[in-house]
Parts: C-alpha cells; sequence; structure tokens
C-alpha cells in the first residue's frame, strides 16, 4: 500500500510540474508561432520582385522577416495586385500588407498604418531624348503613364490638360514611355532610379526635382490587433541597427531619419452602417461606368465583326484539299485557343514594338487598335471552328446536288451550304459573342478605360471594392442578358418553321 501511494503521489508531481512549464511557455510570449498573412505585389524593385528563381526578394521582404523576427511571429507573404490590396486589409482576407504603401490621409480613412518605414517621393521620368519636359509644369497637355491606385496616380490628375493611362504594374508604365506611346511617367523615384541604374531600363531618365515628400507604411485593417505586434518589432529593428543594414544593402547609402508616428492616426471615419451608403456609392457610380460600357461595346462589336469575317475565312480554309494551306489554318487555330488571351494582349501591344524598336524602326500601337487586333485574332480561332463545325453538318448529297444542277464549288458555298450552316451556328456564335463582351475586360491592362477599368479607378479613389465591383457586375449581367435575348430572337427569325408560327 505505501508503494502504491508512492506511485500516486509522484503522478501528482508530474503533472503539476508539466503544468508549470505550460504556463510558464505561454507567459514568455504568446505571439511565438503566430504567422501572419503578408499581402505585397512582387512588382516593384527594389522593394519588392521575383528574382530569377522565382524567390521573393527586395528591400521590403528582408525588413517583413526582420520584423517578425523581432516580434516573435512568422511571414507569410501573398501575392495581389496592388489595387487589391486594401479591399483585400478591408475584408481581412490578409492581415497586413508591406508593398510601398504611401501613407496618406484617405488611406487612413479606410485602414490603419505603422509607423513610417521608408521615405520616398515622387519622380518624373521621361526618354533621354526629351529636352520638352524639366519639370511638373511642363506636363502640361502631355500624355502621361501612371500605376493604378498610387499617389502618382492622384498627383497626375492635377496637372491641366493631362491624358493619363492606368496601368497594373510600374515596369508596365514604365515600358508605355519606353515605347513612345505616353511623354512621361510620374513614379516612385526609388523604384525609377534603381531600375535606370541596373541597367533595365534604357533611353530614360529622372527629372531631378522631387515632386513631393512621402512615407512608406507597412499597412492593417482598422483597429487590427497586429498594428501593435508589427510596430514593437519595427521599434526593435530599428533601435538594434537591423534596419540600417537592410538599408544599406539595397541602396547603398545611409538611411535618412524617420518619423515615430504615423502622420495620419485616428483618421477613421465615422462608424456609420456601410449598408446606408453602399446604395449611394453604386448610384454615384454609374455615370463613370456607363463611359466603360460605351467602350465595351465599341471593343465588342468592332472585334466580333472582324472575328467573324477572319474566322469564316479560316473555317473555310480548314476544309481545304490543299494539305499545307489546310495546316496552316490548323495551326493558327491551336495557337490563339492555346495560349491566354492576356498573353496574347500583352504580345501586341507591348512585345511588338519593343522589338521593332530594337530593330530601329520607330513604331507605336493606339490601344484601340492593339486591343481590336488581339480580341478579333483570338475570336477569329474560336469562331473558326464554329464554322467549320456548321458547314460539316450539312450533308454532302446538297453539295453533290448543287453541282449536278451546275453550280460551282464558290456558288453552292454561297447559296446552299452557308445559309443553312450559318442558321445552326447561331447558338455558338451568340456564346462566342458573349464570352467576348467579358473578355474586353482583359484590356484594362494595356490601360484601356473599359467598364471593369472605369470600376478600378473609381475603387482606387473610394476603396469601396464591394459596391463598385457590385455595379460592374450587374452591368456586365445587363449586358449578357440583352446579347443572350437578341440571338435567341435572330436564331427564331431565321428558323422558317418559328417565324411562320
Amino acid at each position: 500500500m505505501a508503494k502504491l501511494g508512492f506511485i500516486r503521489w509522484l503522478r501528482l508531481c508530474m503533472v503539476i510540474s508539466f503544468s508549470c512549464l505550460l504556463v510558464t511557455g505561454c507567459g514568455v510570449n504568446s505571439s511565438t508561432g503566430k504567422t501572419l498573412r503578408v499581402a505585397t505585389e512582387p512588382a516593384f524593385p527594389p522593394f519588392e520582385f521575383q528574382g530569377k528563381d522565382g524567390e521573393l526578394q527586395g528591400f521590403s521582404f528582408d525588413l517583413m522577416n526582420a520584423i517578425g523576427t523581432a516580434a516573435n511571429f512568422k511571414v507569410n507573404f501573398q501575392s495581389l495586385p496592388f489595387d487589391g490590396i486594401i479591399p483585400a486589409l478591408q475584408g481581412k482576407t490578409v492581415d497586413a500588407a508591406i508593398s510601398s504603401i504611401t501613407i496618406t490621409e484617405e488611406r487612413a480613412k479606410t485602414i490603419s498604418f505603422s509607423r513610417p518605414y521608408f521615405k520616398a517621393g515622387l519622380a518624373i521620368a521621361i526618354r533621354a531624348d526629351n529636352q520638352n519636359i524639366t519639370g511638373f509644369d511642363s506636363l502640361k497637355n502631355q500624355k502621361i503613364a501612371v500605376q493604378i491606385g498610387t499617389t502618382g496616380a492622384a498627383k497626375a490628375k492635377s496637372i491641366p490638360g493631362v491624358q493619363i493611362r492606368s496601368f497594373d504594374s510600374a515596369p508596365l508604365a514604365l515600358q508605355e514611355l519606353l515605347n513612345g506611346n505616353v511623354d512621361a511617367v510620374i513614379n516612385d523615384a526609388p523604384v525609377t532610379l534603381y531600375a535606370i541604374n541596373t541597367g533595365n531600363l534604357q533611353g530614360i531618365k529622372v527629372v531631378e526635382q522631387l515632386l513631393t515628400e512621402e512615407f512608406y507604411g507597412i499597412a492593417t485593417a482598422q483597429d487590427s490587433p497586429y498594428l501593435a505586434l508589427i510596430n514593437n518589432g519595427l521599434d526593435r529593428v530599428l533601435e538594434n541597427g537591423t534596419y540600417s543594414q537592410i538599408y544599406q544593402k539595397w541602396f547603398k547609402a545611409e538611411p535618412p531619419s524617420l518619423p515615430a508616428k504615423s502622420p495620419f492616426e485616428n483618421q477613421a471615419d465615422a462608424d456609420v452602417p456601410r449598408i446606408f451608403t453602399s446604395i449611394g456609392v453604386i448610384v454615384q457610380a454609374f455615370p463613370a461606368l456607363l463611359q466603360g460600357v460605351l467602350v465595351t461595346l465599341q471593343l465588342t462589336i468592332l472585334s466580333v465583326v472582324l472575328g467573324l469575317v477572319g474566322g469564316s475565312l479560316i473555317g473555310i480554309v480548314r476544309l481545304s484539299h490543299v494539305a499545307p494551306v489546310r495546316w496552316l489554318a490548323r495551326g493558327y487555330v491551336d495557337f490563339f485557343r492555346g495560349t491566354p488571351l492576356l498573353v496574347q494582349i500583352f504580345m501586341i501591344y507591348f512585345g511588338f514594338p519593343a522589338i521593332l524598336q530594337e530593330l530601329g524602326l520607330t513604331f507605336t500601337f493606339d490601344r484601340l487598335a492593339a486591343g481590336v487586333i488581339a480580341l478579333s485574332l483570338n475570336s477569329a480561332a474560336y469562331i473558326a471552328e464554329v464554322v467549320r463545325a456548321g458547314i460539316q453538318s450539312i450533308e454532302p448529297g446538297q453539295a453533290e446536288a448543287s453541282q449536278s444542277l451546275g453550280l460551282s464549288s464558290v456558288q453552292t458555298m454561297r447559296y446552299v451550304i452557308f445559309p443553312q450552316a450559318f442558321r445552326r451556328m447561331i447558338p455558338p456564335l451568340g456564346n462566342e459573342f458573349i464570352s467576348l463582351l467579358k473578355d474586353t475586360s482583359l484590356v484594362a491592362v494595356i490601360g484601356f478605360e473599359e467598364l471593369f477599368r472605369k470600376g478600378q479607378l473609381i475603387v482606387a479613389d473610394n476603396y469601396r471594392a464591394f459596391e463598385i465591383y457590385t455595379g460592374v457586375a450587374l452591368v456586365y449581367l445587363c449586358l449578357t442578358l440583352l446579347s443572350s435575348q437578341a440571338f435567341s430572337k435572330l436564331e427564331a427569325w431565321m428558323n422558317p418553321v418559328k417565324r411562320k408560327a
């Protein structure tokens, strides 16, 4: 019995000791092992970019990892487009964001910022042979490229008579300048200078005077429990010299002094129920969205007409008895159906002018022409298969009967085969038209302000992503429903049985 009591006493001591260890371990640092989802756009060197091996690199990544080490939390970087970062923070799909986000009063009303971690400013980039632009005042009535949702885009709006082209990333805006489609780019000075100094942008220079003095901050949702943790880690990194080491690594200079607090703290809007303002936001956005609808319809109609003509010819060529011609048509269809439309738009608008300029030829692409060409070439590949299938669905006996009556092959196709085949093609052609209508949103990547890009520009100003994109979706839905009804009426009208009924 004494032995049994001793064993129970020993077990009790072990349980008490283990519990004490757990309590002590939890009390040392409750944030140990916590992982923060940090949004970033890796297209902004030297702050955020992908290396040759695909690894995330840059000043921002090194700094955020150092902050995580100092504050005892792990970092899980998530790539997002820049104009989608603030909506993601508002929806709390990410915990924080470090993507060279300038601290502004307007942004501070919707999200919270850490203490500033970098001092920057906007600069004007121009082509090296441009002698006309010497400062901000000389940008009047010029074509300016900017990255959507940035302070550079906001600054460009204050220029009288300016034509602004918005792009999803800074490299695309600089490429637009390199291709000669715009006169200048307003962008963050460190990024532009880094691209020039590394030799990635030849033939571009920066106007010396900075337009603004700005500070970058790490962004979180309002009332985020992680803001204090991030500020604590940033304070430690600044005090122990780690920040200075990271700054010298990327900029080969001593870091400037930084403010201890965000310049726009406690800027949150009054706590008004969102449902009362959502409808008003959508209504206010509709005039701008309707302007985008006109551009979307223009792109769609031009592209579908050209695509129908080209696709019909290619579809007929696909049925040719001449093997090389048939293979060439097949290769066209396979290429444009097998590669993403987005890649084709980039190849046509950015790729071809760059290649021709390297060959010494001066060539620029109008955005409308580039968008229509890309959409038409892609649509023609799908329409070609619709036409081929429609023609092959007609019984061969009809062609034989037509030719026995003395009709030539062209006359047989024109008067007998194609009219019947076209009636059968209407449903799939209607699907292609609706798909093309929605695919026009991809042209936004070259700065074309159609319906979707109009929505993006509005969100970049008011940060009301859900309401604006809901409005955009409703407009697209109305357009597709009207198109569907129109093709249904056309199908019924071309059917002799239904038309008679």
